[in-house]
């Protein structure tokens, strides 16, 4: 914060209304920014740190805008007693509020929880690791944020393709990329370079359960679950494009709260669909230990776009058996309508034009109906749907304007009419279309929704929803990995991949886990991004990409026909305190611990209120080895837990020539 204020301290003084005798007004300066002083605004803007940290960039006509945050200034030129006895004005409550008064039925409803208005760096690298996590505040510590956040040095580069693992020695554009380390790190390292080119985010997240891998600060832990989320959706939707689009996995544990936090990240407008997820059996479905609770057996996806002004949904179908099809409806007791052949269409005659619409009689039409074929020529239903393919239909008594012109003008019924017009919006825009009126009802034809492929006809279904469709099981063969917290089906990742984006789009998965998502996403041809912080060993995602290169059989292959080929970069985020910080967790000896201490000394960088001189060996002793790790974790800094983009020539990180080449490739900038 001292940064700042110095250095805002220094531009105010150009004011003459907010600085007098050598002072800071900050009481006029508060007024001025209530009252959106055009001046002060202006002042604020030549100034790149401040037009940083009090404006946000929004979108309004489809035209990039910078608005002023008074409420983020005026928190910040106060004194700190304007939250007292936090780094938020709330401890440890958490829901709706609007104003400042909680539940409130108002439209302006946002989440509000501790520690809401900081950013949690989240920095475990193993499953069963239990890490007390520091919480940056934005409004008073910006500097240490802005630290935090810088893009750091990426290193140890390889590359993975057919022919094994390579040194890499130039990047291109189209490069897949895995980057190992923490992720709300490695998400801002993305941000100059693939800001707004980002197509479709799918996310498997902790779900904060209390028994998978969120292990963060006990007391706040659902606080904290929602500060970690929060700052990685923030930046998840920077890099999105405008007609992107963003899936995030969940259970109900935290389901409710998260639609409300991506409310508010995204615009409740962007809100697409939430799609529940059959994930299995009741009978093998885990109830949480407790006899009262229901079988979980569902999970749920949070579906939004990044702006409906430019997003397009492109309906997706199921495939099904027609003599199947049929089935399922006798056995639901429901008729299936498709049961009218049309065999003739006869004869036309323009009877009418009106409005651009052409109205034509049909003369000597002839119907019949599919079980009348059936019998006539010992027909089964698929060979019977599959000759007449063309010809048989239904009909609606859905109403249309035109339908009711069309209706006015032949008022008759059992009459055959067809009307042909050129749609101004729609999918068929500026096309001609020709539709079917038969007994005053509108025809639908069943090739419309159906397909013939290889001498089989099949009904499509429109996949809502609801996705029970999906087999969850033997998903531990599945790219050859194993993963005790759960992966999730090929399947399913296809889908949404197919749904939402076309060949060589670019997709991004920041929780990659065993790499699922990656791994389809190389089948299917997008390009991709995927980040992981954690440890998996054997089964980590890259072992799971090799596989795919080299041909994996399972999953999704045989359905997209898959037989390998491709490549993709792997890279690190490069440790600074950060390998003290693993070396400390893992000592389990005291004389490893002041070995480590003794390094640190000559390499690390220290807290700046940790005074060297007052370290006594003989008083570390006496204390627990727990005690003593917490004593040399308190003395890193955390804001140097990598090494940042800046330092890179600083010759104390040893950064070779060769990863100084491909971050420069990397960041296009000069390093």
């Amino acid at each position: 914060m001292q940064n700042l204020m110095t250095d805002l301290t220094k531009l105010f003084q150009k004011d003459e209304r907010i600085f007098a005798d050598g002072k800071l007004l900050k009481n006029k300066l508060t007024e001025l920014a209530l009252k959106l002083d055009h001046p002060l605004i202006e002042l604020l803007l030549s100034d790149n740190k401040a037009k940083e940290h009090f404006f946000i960039e929004k979108i309004v006509k489809k035209e990039k805008v910078l608005v002023f945050d008074k409420d983020k200034f005026i928190a910040f030129v106060n004194d700190k007693e304007f939250l007292p006895g936090s780094f938020t004005s709330f401890e440890n409550k958490i829901g709706l509020m609007s104003n400042g008064d909680y539940l409130k039925e108002r439209d302006d409803v946002v989440l509000a929880w501790a520690y809401k208005d900081c950013v949690l760096e989240g920095g475990q690298e193993k499953e069963d690791q239990k890490r007390d996590e520091i919480f940056y505040n934005e409004t008073l510590s910006p500097d240490e944020i802005d630290r935090l956040i810088e893009p750091k040095v990426l290193t140890n580069f390889k590359k993975y393709d057919s022919k094994g693992k390579h040194k890499v020695t130039e990047l291109s554009a189209n490069d897949n990329l895995i980057i190992k380390g923490n992720n709300l790190l490695a998400l801002h390292c993305l941000k100059q370079k693939f800001r707004g080119q980002v197509k479709l985010v799918y996310i498997d997240p902790p779900y904060n359960t209390g028994n998978d891998d969120f292990k963060y600060n006990d007391r706040f832990n659902h606080s904290a679950w929602l500060v970690f989320m929060k700052n990685r959706l923030e930046i998840a939707r920077e890099l999105l494009k405008e007609d992107g689009s963003i899936f995030v996995q969940c259970d109900d544990n935290e389901q409710s709260y998260l639609k409300v936090l991506m409310d508010e990240i995204f615009g409740r407008n962007n809100f697409i669909n939430t799609i529940s997820v059959k994930s299995k059996v009741s009978s093998g479905a885990s109830g949480g230990g407790e006899d009262l609770k229901m079988k979980k057996n569902n999970e749920f996806i949070l579906f939004y776009c990044k702006d409906k002004a430019y997003f397009e949904y492109k309906p997706m179908y199921n495939s099904i058996p027609i003599e199947k099809h049929i089935e399922e409806h006798k056995q639901d007791d429901i008729g299936f309508y498709y049961t009218r052949i049309l065999t003739d269409i006869g004869s036309k005659k323009l009877i009418k034009e009106v409005d651009n619409i052409k109205v034509y009689k049909h003369c000597d039409f002839k119907f019949d109906t599919v079980s009348n074929v059936m019998k006539k020529h010992r027909l089964s239903y698929n060979e019977a749907y599959l000759k007449y393919f063309n010809k048989i239909f239904m009909v609606t008594n859905a109403q249309t304007s035109i339908l009711t012109k069309i209706n006015n003008i032949v008022p008759e019924k059992d009459k055959l009419i067809s009307y042909e017009y050129v749609p101004k919006t729609g999918r068929n825009k500026n096309k001609s279309v020709i539709k079917y009126v038969w007994n005053k009802t509108l025809v639908v034809w069943f090739s419309d929704s159906a397909v013939s492929n290889n001498n089989e006809v099949s009904k499509l279904e429109e996949i809502g929803s609801m996705w029970t469709d999906i087999s969850w099981g033997r998903l531990d063969i599945e790219g050859g990995v194993k993963f005790k917290s759960g992966k999730k089906p090929e399947r399913l990742l296809q889908r949404i991949i197919e749904l939402m984006t076309n060949n060589d789009d670019l997709v991004l998965d920041y929780h990659l886990g065993s790499g699922t998502t990656c791994a389809v996403a190389h089948k299917m041809g997008r390009r991709y991004i995927g980040i992981e912080q954690l440890d998996y060993e054997e089964n980590d995602s890259i072992i799971r990409l090799n596989n795919v290169i080299k041909g994996d059989d399972t999953g999704v292959s045989k359905i997209i026909n898959w037989k390998g080929g491709g490549s993709f970069v792997y890279a690190e985020l490069k440790e600074w305190n950060e390998q003290y910080m693993t070396e400390i967790k893992e000592a389990d000896t005291t004389r490893k611990l002041l070995n480590i201490y003794d390094r640190m000394k000559k390499e690390a960088f220290f807290c700046y209120n940790v005074d060297l001189s007052n370290f006594e060996e003989k008083e570390f002793e006496k204390l627990t080895l727990k005690e003593q790790k917490q004593v040399l974790f308190e003395c890193l800094d955390k804001n140097h837990l990598y090494v940042n983009l800046s330092e890179i020539d600083d010759a104390t990180y040893k950064v070779n020539a060769d990863d100084r080449k491909l971050n420069k490739e990397f960041y296009k900038t000069v390093v």
